[in-house]
């Protein structure tokens, strides 16, 4: 700014140089300098902080080897200036040739130990001090705490010979953090003058140990409160649940600052209150980035996916630039709706940040990709991240099975076990259900007994339920069976599910009522079992039994989840549901969208299979049934909304049925379009009228 230009009356030259180095004008101040006619020593001192300030520490060495004079300020300079640049060697080697050393100049090096973690050099230095004074023993004592090593703190505490305030406060906070609530107590209440940051800092021990109403009775009595002291009391209350508590202070706060209403929103989300959380989100006079991801962070753990998106959104609008935890977030939310274009912008935003070689954020940017059925950009991520943890490839082997490519996954899992990256339970979990989406038994149960003999990898229950899993797709249920009654741990939901789906898949009714039973043991609110078996006896055309079930589901008062579909068009996201019991807008036009491609696919062999329509009604209605099912409405409602050559990309909260399974084959043969569909098990990439699964699925 031009103002900056103008020396202000008054000030010493050395205070002037000063004023333009703290606004970031170090050439200004340079040049100011450079045109005194008089250089005093404290001149030449200011220009040294102001390169260091700066973040120039090799211009600042320059100053101090022209300078004519030098005294003990300069050579401190010169220390706590390489110190704060995070030069540590070189802040030593100055120090060691120092030609007289003050308290301060101790103290500066020391400071510099314990703010770059290196403590154990600091105290070796403390102790050889000739001379202490106040800050430096609480600079070693802050060290200590820091560290975590309370019980050497202690004793400093005891020897030290001037406690004041800030040592006092640093030890209250030292034992709160361990949980040592008397001992901080008491040193509080010895204290005879206590500022607002002790008072604090008590408070804060109570509610971070839970002890929210004692640290209630303390804020009352508080004779001055901050920002800070209202945050710590109400972040006691969000962090133990008590969110009427909370929400009584928070409305009562004289001012509310941003710490405070993320507090607020962090504490509602948690609790359930996510609309709660958004009114406190949307009456804040300024937000940060921070503030922004946390209200989506909450929309994401609580299942408001489509929410965080549109938020997402609305904070991009606002020029305000994500960072890592709002990018994670985001990615998990794509990945869940897979939703692929919010998901590259993500991506484009690492690129330009530089955190593409960020480990764990590759590895969440590698599962959207997978679960958007972008396995080839997932590999373009994958390839060129320098280095790969076990996560990360565990990402790429899920990820494969998930898309049907078998053959890779287990070629990454290979890759793994070559690679000196440990292999964990996941691993493994991965490695099976590509197997088993393949119908690779003799593999599958290659890798499972490899697992102990020499990966020395423990078998769990999900390991068994993948291998369940394997067998019954394999048609091999008494095996599945015989494996689940000698496994060495009790059977779970997941296995037996498993043993379910394949009996669904294989129509075997009768290990079907097994598989039921056990379940409604083991989860009696689970829809899902009795709607399988209700399946099941529908496809075999037992509707006596279809009728029991209901009838039981009923009075157990057991619901169905509907089916659900959902695809994104223009950034929105439509949802369609099974029989439209709640009609898209255009649903007349997608209905005759329907009537258009159901023909053309006649044409080529398509007969729709009524065995899947699960009601026992006339063929005309099954037909109509069969129709309105969510993934071929929203496959509909994709080809009229999407032009030519991209992908139509759809989402299901089920598995897909098989006459839905048929008849978008041959709709991407005769529209020469291709159609990624992701349900609840895996993807199906349809193109030219074959499925990624080959129909093994």
């Amino acid at each position: 700014m031009a103002c900056t230009k103008i020396a202000r009356r008054g000030f010493s030259a050395a205070s002037q140089i000063s004023y333009y180095a703290r606004l970031g004008e170090i050439g200004t101040a340079r040049r100011y300098f450079d045109n005194l006619h008089t250089k005093t020593v404290e001149s030449w001192n200011s220009l040294l902080s102001g390169y260091f300030q700066n973040m120039q520490p090799d211009e600042a060495k320059c100053v101090f080897d022209e300078m004519p004079v030098r005294n003990t300020v300069s050579w401190n300079a010169l220390v706590s200036g390489y110190m704060k640049n995070g030069m540590i060697r070189k802040a030593r080697s100055m120090f060691d040739v120092m030609p007289e050393r003050n308290v301060r100049s101790w103290t500066a090096m020391i400071r510099g130990y314990v703010e770059q973690g290196m403590v154990s050099e600091a105290e070796a230095l403390f102790y050889q001090m000739p001379e202490k004074n106040v800050i430096s023993w609480t600079v070693m004592l802050g060290g200590l705490i820091d560290e975590g090593r309370i019980d050497d703190a202690m004793v400093l505490y005891d020897t030290m010979p001037v406690k004041d305030v800030v040592a006092k406060t640093s030890m209250i906070s030292g034992l709160c953090s361990k949980g040592r609530l008397q001992e901080a107590r008491e040193i509080f209440d010895s204290m005879r003058e206590r500022n607002v940051v002790c008072w604090t800092s008590m408070l804060s021990g109570y509610t971070q140990n839970g002890k929210v109403d004692i640290a209630r009775k303390l804020f009352e009595v508080m004779p001055e409160k901050n920002e800070v002291s209202w945050t710590a009391m109400l972040m006691g209350y969000t962090q133990c649940g008590r969110i009427e508590d909370a929400l009584e202070l928070f409305m009562a706060m004289p001012t509310k600052p941003i710490a405070a209403c993320k507090a607020m929103v962090i504490g509602l989300g948690e609790n359930g209150e996510v609309s709660k959380a958004r009114e406190v989100f949307d009456r804040m006079r300024e937000r940060d980035e921070g503030t922004w991801c946390v209200m989506i962070k909450v929309y994401e753990r609580k299942g408001f996916e489509l929410e965080a998106l549109h938020l997402f959104r609305d904070m991009q609008k606002e020029g305000i630039r994500p960072h890592f935890p709002s990018l994670i977030s985001i990615l998990s939310v794509c990945a869940s709706l897979a939703c692929l274009d919010p998901g590259t912008q993500v991506h484009a935003q690492m690129l330009r940040s530089n955190l593409d070689n960020d480990v764990y954020l590759s590895s969440v940017l590698i599962a959207m990709y997978m679960r958007c059925g972008e396995f080839i950009k997932a590999e373009i991520v994958f390839t060129t991240c320098p280095v790969k943890d076990t996560v990360m490839w565990n990402t790429m082997i899920t990820g494969y099975a998930q898309n049907g490519r078998a053959g890779e996954a287990i070629v990454v899992f290979h890759n793994m076990s070559l690679s000196g990256v440990p292999l964990d339970d996941v691993t493994f979990i991965g490695a099976l259900t590509a197997c088993s989406y393949s119908g690779k038994v003799d593999e599958g149960k290659a890798i499972f007994e490899s697992m102990k003999s020499r990966y020395q990898v423990e078998p769990k229950v999900e390991h068994f339920a993948c291998m369940v899993d394997l067998l019954g797709r394999a048609g091999l249920l008494d095996e599945a069976l015989c494996m689940i009654n000698t496994m060495p741990i009790k059977a779970d939901a997941v296995v037996w599910g498993s043993l379910m789906g394949a009996c669904r898949n294989h129509l075997n009714p009768e290990m079907a009522k097994i598989a039921a039973e056990q379940l409604a043991e083991l989860e009696p609110h689970n829809a899902g079992p009795l709607v399988l078996l209700s399946n099941i006896y529908a496809s075999k055309g037992r509707w006596g039994d279809v009728a029991k079930i209901r009838r039981d589901m009923k009075h157990l008062k057991v619901n169905k989840s509907p089916g659900c579909s959902w695809i994104e068009i223009d950034k929105k996201v439509h949802i369609f549901t099974g029989g439209e019991m709640k009609q898209h807008p255009e649903h007349l036009e997608i209905v005759r969208m329907w009537e258009k491609i159901s023909a053309m696919i006649r044409e080529v062999g398509y007969q729709p299979d009524a065995s899947f329509a699960l009601y026992d009604v006339d063929e005309e209605e099954k037909m109509q049934n069969l129709r309105n099912h969510s993934e071929k409405l929203a496959v509909m409602y994709g080809l009229m909304k999407l032009p030519e050559g991209l992908p139509i990309r759809v989402m299901k909260n089920l598995r897909i049925c098989g006459d839905c399974h048929s008849a978008i084959k041959l709709i991407s043969k005769v529209t020469s379009r291709e159609i990624i569909l992701r349900d609840a098990n895996r993807f199906h990439h349809f193109k030219d009228g074959s499925c990624s699964c080959k129909d093994y699925w």
